[in-house]
């Protein structure tokens, strides 16, 4: 597998055959390149292009990390630049994952002939298929990820690209069948990026990971692995959280965080999570007054710290909802130019939020008083980062607008890492009204995050199994929300879909039976039965057929492994059989039967109803 990098200097001349607009691989800045080895070129005027591989212990994936360097005496203005090129792939499948709202990771699979990358009698001509998002929201319309099958042999070969902002990837077709994959940051044509590299500065690409398997389970699974988060200390058990939005709706207040704590005392609970609301005025949608983080006097009337320490006195971590870099309409931030991104010399406006521009000093010292010294001072030991819109295509700075969009994002990820290192033990929990955010630098710089704000739909356990594919099931909350009209069914099926990653909860927690109770009581126990498997495994079966996200039909099967055990989720949507008629169904990809059953949870009995269970392989 040969992978380099490229990049594009603007002036020089674009590759012909019908490519321009479409890339800017192989342009003639490239052919002014000459090579000092496989992995270090350099140009005439100065520029060094450096492509830094290595390849990780566990799961023999490679991590790429390209640099440019200045070498010169001379500016020099970049409108691509590449993460990763990997060249003479066989193939003829592209497998990707869509995303939107709600509607986070859909696997979607193309034949490349489908997409007309077949290559053309002259062998000249480029076919190119070039996908990817713009804006701060780096997971919305796809996860940046490519993989790439031959279906005569089996292999396959993906990447996971590690871009917290605009991105892309290329799928190229040009000599003959063999295909090329290059990705890195939204160049010129597609994201606005401009960079002008000064002399003697350094430019870092965002890092790739590639891996090559024999499925699309074992490839996805490689590069998974290969994730490293900074999990926060206190964070190493795979803990429930149980968070209150979906309880309260953006109404918090001492009187019912001190009546939720009440409720879950005993249930083996770690996190109790106060979402939106706590900072606004009385009667106020919390969606407007983001940005003004006074604590509301009236719902908290003896400030936070007193919840905080009942909360700890009944045995679990307080956390707390922030959406720190953006303001709402009814905010004094709002309105403060001097705090704000701007696009076209006024302040960036989307959908009645406006963003802070990380990259001040002014917006930096604001950050320090209001999110960190207030985390310090309250004792929350969580806290749940949200992020409810984006940038779009860039905003104003010294450079084009991919690359000025591309420098606030960093800030932001740079006040993670300040979050850390004042408060060691804090768990970061990464939002972007649920799963905007998915992508792997930033889920390196959390202890988890929030799957989706798919609750209480029908494709929850959907959007659970397919985040298989790309995320740490041990950093992915998946929130089983319950009311107090759920039927068994009803709770069996959203607590099953729990078991695809860490466990979170909520909903109607003062208005519960016991019955009800008894239920969760008893997923809680089977959760922590699997925690290990969840955490340590690998996911060797991912069988999930449903058409339709909103109208699901047939079944769902997850089989996770770890060591000599497997844990095996069921859901049953639409026209739907038992799970032994669908195990039967699938033996060609499920193999072997499970071995004796070590603990079991749930009943899938009818449509949208689940279980679960522990076996031995």
């Amino acid at each position: 597998m040969k992978i380099s990098s490229q990049l594009k200097v603007t002036g020089d001349e674009y590759e012909g055959f019908y490519s321009c607009g479409l890339s800017m691989i192989n342009s003639r800045t490239m052919t002014g390149f000459k090579a000092d080895d496989e992995d270090v070129q350099r140009s005439d005027n100065g520029l060094v292009l450096s492509v830094i591989k290595k390849t990780d212990e566990e799961t023999g994936a490679v991590h790429v990390q390209t640099v440019v360097e200045n070498k010169g005496t001379k500016p020099c203005t970049l409108e691509m630049l590449d993460s990763f090129v990997i060249e003479d792939i066989e193939g003829d499948t592209l497998h990707r994952f869509t995303s939107f709202w709600s509607a986070e990771g859909r696997h979607k699979t193309d034949r490349l002939s489908d997409l007309n990358l077949e290559y053309s009698w002259s062998h000249l001509a480029y076919r190119i298929e070039k996908y990817g998002n713009t804006g701060s929201m780096p997971v919305r319309r796809y996860f940046p990820f490519a993989a790439i099958e031959d279906s005569r042999t089996g292999k396959f070969t993906a990447v996971q690209l590690y871009s917290p902002a605009s991105w892309q990837i290329e799928v190229i077709i040009r000599n003959d069948e063999k295909v090329t994959l290059a990705g890195g940051i939204a160049d010129r044509d597609f994201g606005h990026f401009t960079k002008t590299v000064s002399p003697g500065e350094t430019v870092y690409a965002p890092k790739a990971v590639v891996a090559e398997g024999s499925s699309l389970e074992e490839v996805c699974d490689k590069l998974v692995r290969s994730q490293h988060p900074a999990v926060s200390p206190v964070d190493d058990q795979m803990g429930i959280t149980f968070n209150e939005y979906c309880a309260t709706w953006g109404d918090p207040s001492e009187e019912n965080m001190i009546k939720i704590a009440d409720k879950l005392e005993g249930h083996g609970i770690q996190y109790l999570v106060m979402d939106s609301g706590w900072y606004l005025d009385k009667g106020a949608f919390w969606w407007e007054y983001s940005g003004n983080w006074d604590v509301n006097k009236e719902r908290f009337p003896n400030g936070l710290k007193p919840v905080t320490d009942y909360i700890r006195s009944k045995g679990m971590i307080p956390g707390i909802w922030y959406e720190f870099e953006t303001a709402g309409m009814k905010s004094r931030v709002y309105n403060d130019e001097e705090m704000l991104i701007k696009k076209d010399g006024v302040p960036l406006t989307v959908g009645g939020r406006r963003f802070l521009d990380l990259e001040k000093e002014n917006v930096q010292a604001f950050l320090k008083k209001y999110v960190i010294d207030a985390l310090k001072e309250n004792g929350f030991g969580y806290i749940k980062v949200d992020y409810n819109d984006t940038i779009g295509t860039g905003c104003d700075g010294p450079d084009g607008m991919g690359e000025n969009l591309r420098q606030k994002v960093l800030k932001t990820q740079d006040f993670f890492r300040q979050m850390v290192k004042e408060i060691p033990e804090l768990v970061i929990e990464n939002c972007s009204s649920g799963g905007h955010r998915l992508e792997p630098s930033m889920m390196e710089l959390s202890s988890m995050a929030s799957f989706s704000d798919a609750h209480e739909i029908p494709a929850l356990p959907i959007i659970a199994a397919n985040l298989h594919y790309l995320v740490k099931p041990s950093q992915n909350q998946i929130w089983a929300v319950f009311r107090a009209t759920d039927s068994d069914d009803r709770l069996y099926y959203s607590l099953c879909a729990a078991f695809l990653g860490r466990m979170g909860l909520s909903g109607d927690i003062n208005d519960l039976t016991d019955a009800q109770w008894k239920i969760i009581d008893e997923s809680i126990a089977f959760y922590k039965e699997a925690a290990d498997i969840i955490k340590n495994g690998s996911t060797i079966v991912n069988i999930s057929e449903p058409g339709s996200y909103n109208d699901p039909h047939g079944g769902q099967l997850v089989i996770r492994k770890y060591k000599d055990r497997a844990l095996y989720v069921y859901h049953r949507f639409a026209g739907s059989e038992d799970i032994e008629s669908f195990m039967e169904a699938h033996k060609d990809k499920i193999g072997k039967k499970p071995g004796s059953c070590i603990k079991s949870f749930g009943k899938a009995g009818a449509d949208f109803s689940a279980e679960a269970f522990i076996s031995y392989t």
